[in-house]
């Protein structure tokens, strides 16, 4: 069918960016991304210690090395402390738009430019965020998607999308999907089962295709009742002792996560739980802070912030189905709690 095409047309159009592919998950996107770049052995990839297992997984099976940079009170990367890593090993760097809120991407992008580093952004949350009126994922060379269901734009499975504005890399990431066959460059392999350069299976599903682009003319409404319950929950707790989210003065945050920080988080979390309400704790552990990944991190002494804010932080529910009624139980009932504590 052509599902996907259509899906990935829809797609590009809507976020201003030239060439736009479909792939299986978000973690492929940035995988597939990272590959076009042939990193080797020793090279660097600059990111985030509180960002999503698979944003590292990626670096790493790419054949990089990931170096990490602590966050601010945004829970963004802290843009003094990435010029304190880059070597002449980096290669490129993985801004994480967490929780719906797009980095600052001025300073990102003189950063990178200066040092001739490869900007990959990580949208898997931001999806419709906006930094000085420019769509997440269209600022860096490539953006990077994800389509899991609890994403702002959710499939009902896994499912991925890379945007950009480079031809030549679009053609690549076209190989890389497919096994490295050639669909785009006219020569004498093209749609032929001959493989130009190493690849993997990368292809988003039909029909997740066609529910996509159904839900794709639905997205900006969610986004906008996903600021309408922000709203409500800013004004109901802006006076209680809780940490709320802070929304950056350049940016349009979605809310994909309404996150907020207590030193006494757990013992808020079990109450809220008798109550039936649940929260999420995005991210509990930093990235050097896992067995898989701390062998790889030389600076962990320069972290203790993402330390700090991974204690503390839980994410309220957030989501376009939530009513208004809703929102002010979990208020009324937090507020309760925060005044026993």
């Amino acid at each position: 069918g052509d599902e996907i095409t259509s899906f990935e047309k829809r797609f590009i159009k809507k976020y201003n960016a030239k060439y736009g592919i479909a792939v299986g998950s978000g973690t492929d996107a940035l995988l597939i991304s990272l590959k076009t770049l042939n990193l080797k052995k020793g090279d660097e990839v600059i990111t985030a210690a509180n960002t999503a297992i698979p944003t590292i997984s990626a670096i790493v099976n790419a054949g990089g090395k990931p170096k990490l940079v602590d966050i601010g009170e945004d829970y963004l990367m802290d843009i003094k402390k990435i010029k304190k890593v880059i070597s002449k090993k980096t290669k490129a760097i993985i801004p994480v738009h967490l929780y719906g809120q797009m980095c600052n991407m001025d300073e990102i992008k003189k950063i990178a430019n200066k040092n001739r580093i490869t900007i990959i952004e990580d949208c898997a949350q931001s999806q419709g965020a906006k930094y000085k009126n420019k769509f997440s994922g269209t600022i860096g060379k490539f953006g990077c998607f994800s389509f899991y269901p609890t994403k702002i734009l959710g499939a009902y499975g896994d499912g991925g999308f890379i945007i950009t504005n480079d031809y030549n890399a679009y053609k690549q990431i076209k190989r890389i999907r497919f096994y490295g066959i050639e669909t785009v460059s006219k020569n004498k392999f093209k749609d032929k089962y001959y493989a130009n350069e190493n690849g993997l299976n990368s292809r988003l599903d039909e029909i997740q295709a066609s529910i996509l682009k159904y839900k794709l003319d639905k997205v900006d409404s969610f986004i906008k009742r996903r600021r309408q319950l922000a709203k409500i929950y800013f004004k109901k707790l802006s006076f209680t002792g809780i940490k709320l989210p802070k929304e950056n003065s350049k940016c349009k945050h979605v809310f994909h996560l309404f996150t907020v920080f207590h030193s006494k988080a757990e013992i808020i979390k079990k109450k809220l739980l008798k109550e039936k309400i649940q929260t999420r704790s995005i991210y509990p552990y930093p990235i050097h802070k896992m067995k898989a990944y701390y062998k790889l991190v030389n600076n962990q002494n320069n972290l203790k912030n993402s330390e700090k804010k991974s204690k503390g932080i839980f994410s309220l529910p957030l989501y376009p189905e939530l009513k208004n009624s809703e929102v002010s139980f979990i208020c009324s009932k937090l507020i309760k709690i925060l005044k026993k504590i």
